[in-house]
């Protein structure tokens, strides 16, 4: 390599190479755990067609394939949010009239701005939906709200979906885990699911457990300040 930008002292030239070094080992090691988690054996079959209610209507898990896809990214939606969770709620609308443990989860609402996006892109290869706790009435007002286009979501209301799958814990709070399933011959399995959130994470850390999915916490490390110690996603930043 033999980049080098205006201005740049020999002193910064000699640490940015050392760093390059750890990047490529990083882009290799991220490559080598993608490779890992393809070539994983079949996972469980999953135990029932779940029941789920979405904006039209009834829906199985069996039916949230489109044709020609043989798998369904499920990203388990906070919503309602962590009991502790004291972050304001929405400013406006139906939403804003909730109470604020029945509301919307910002970290989860924030990734999913994100992810509305690439939901077209991705959509050729594979399903990517969302599922939450709340009345489907409640989702789709706030997904309206939000001005999510491509997002299909559903609520496993009255359902063990979530806790089966570790998006629930035992005194019934949500958590943010996403699950993928595919469906064989057999029927339908699970595939991978983002335990990495139930991992012991290092001093100062969070979880990280969607690290590489995550856009705006990926944009801060590119930063001089990083990711920051007192910050969070919020719902509407000029309220803060």
């Amino acid at each position: 390599m033999s980049l080098s930008f205006p201005g740049e002292t020999p002193e910064y030239r000699a640490a940015r190479d050392r760093l390059l070094d750890r990047e490529a080992a990083l882009r290799h090691e991220m490559e080598a755990v993608a490779e890992q988690r393809r070539a994983l054996p079949p996972g469980g079959l999953v135990p029932e067609d779940y029941v789920f209610q979405g904006g039209d209507g009834a829906v199985r898990l069996s039916e949230l394939f489109s044709p020609g896809n043989d798998t369904v990214i499920v990203y388990h939606f906070m919503f309602p949010r962590d009991p502790i969770d004291d972050r304001p709620g929405p400013s406006s609308g139906d939403s804003a009239q909730l109470p604020l443990d029945q509301g919307p989860c910002p970290s989860c609402t924030a990734l999913l701005d994100q992810l509305d996006g690439a939901v077209e892109h991705v959509s050729p290869h594979a399903d990517f939906v969302v599922v939450a706790r709340a009345p489907v009435e409640h989702l789709t007002t706030f997904a309206a709200e939000r001005g999510w286009r491509r997002l299909r979501l559903f609520s496993c209301a009255g359902t063990t979906f979530s806790r089966d799958y570790h998006a629930e814990t035992e005194d019934g709070s949500a958590r943010p885990m996403v699950n993928v399933f595919r469906r064989e011959d057999g029927g339908i399995r699970h595939f991978w699911g983002s335990e990495l959130l139930y991992a012991p994470a290092e001093p100062g850390q969070d979880p990280r457990h969607l690290g590489t999915l995550e856009p705006v916490w990926n944009l801060f490390d590119l930063t001089p300040a990083g990711r920051g110690v007192d910050w969070d996603e919020q719902l509407d930043y000029c309220c803060e």
